[in-house]
């Protein structure tokens, strides 16, 4: 287990809440980046999936709050995984200030991590600023910088930061195709305790995912319970 928090910054610096009311004709808290911080790290979309350890040293400063997202049960080879599968999404091609933004790759990760969303004024942001009485005469700004920021982009995956255990689940997946796994049984469920549980989810959801049918958060809900259920089904039969 890992606690999973979310790291919020204000990109304006305190401006916002100064000056929104002059440039939006609204009044707004602050310009919403985040990160989710978990396995002692800090991870946000930007050129593409970064990471920084440790947690707090990103290019923003300071967070001006820390929300306490929960706890979670996925571990972390199943968690790089998941962010490699992911990687295509979040590229500086496919960036956008107002859709598909640093919060937007946070509300997804927290959910799959946790289950739970982020908080809505962080999400709702770009909604606030399109539904201003300026936010119309911003859009072709804002518009081209994404295009300046897009120019000689290069898609960027998430490898660099891919653990031995998840590099080779990229590099077998097709090999594994096929082959059937089973959980020994006969085990002491508290003996061997969550190290145990979650050494057999990562290997039911390397198998899961190798067939190539379901994204990653569809994979590591059905690895679990799969395994679950088999350990269910042996402390009934003992």
């Amino acid at each position: 287990m890992a606690e999973v928090s979310l790291h919020v910054y204000d990109l304006s610096q305190g401006l916002a809440r100064k000056l929104s009311t002059t440039f939006l004709g609204k009044s707004i808290d602050a310009i919403w980046h985040t990160g989710i911080v978990v396995f002692g790290k800090e991870y946000y979309f930007g050129r593409g999936i970064q990471v920084h350890s440790p947690t707090g040293t990103t290019p923003y400063g300071a967070p001006v709050k820390v929300v306490e997202l929960g706890i979670t049960h996925i571990d972390k080879d199943i968690f790089e995984i998941y962010l490699y599968e992911i990687s295509r999404q979040y590229t500086t091609k496919t960036y956008s200030l107002l859709y598909h933004n640093c919060n937007n790759f946070s509300n997804e990760v927290s959910q799959f991590l946790v289950g739970a969303a982020i908080p809505d004024y962080i999400l709702n942001l770009p909604k606030e600023v399109i539904n201003s009485p300026m936010g119309p005469l911003m859009l072709p700004m804002i518009r081209k910088l994404e295009v300046t920021l897009k120019i000689g982009a290069v898609p960027h995956e998430f490898s660099p930061f891919i653990t031995t255990t998840s590099k080779k689940y990229v590099e077998n997946r097709h090999c594994l195709k096929g082959k059937a796994r089973e959980t020994p049984l006969g085990v002491d469920i508290l003996g061997h305790g969550r190290n145990k549980v979650q050494e057999d989810i990562t290997s039911e959801f390397a198998i899961i995912m190798a067939t190539g049918r379901l994204r990653a958060i569809e994979a590591v809900a059905l690895a679990t319970r799969r395994v679950m259920q088999r350990y269910r089904d042996h402390a009934n039969v003992a």
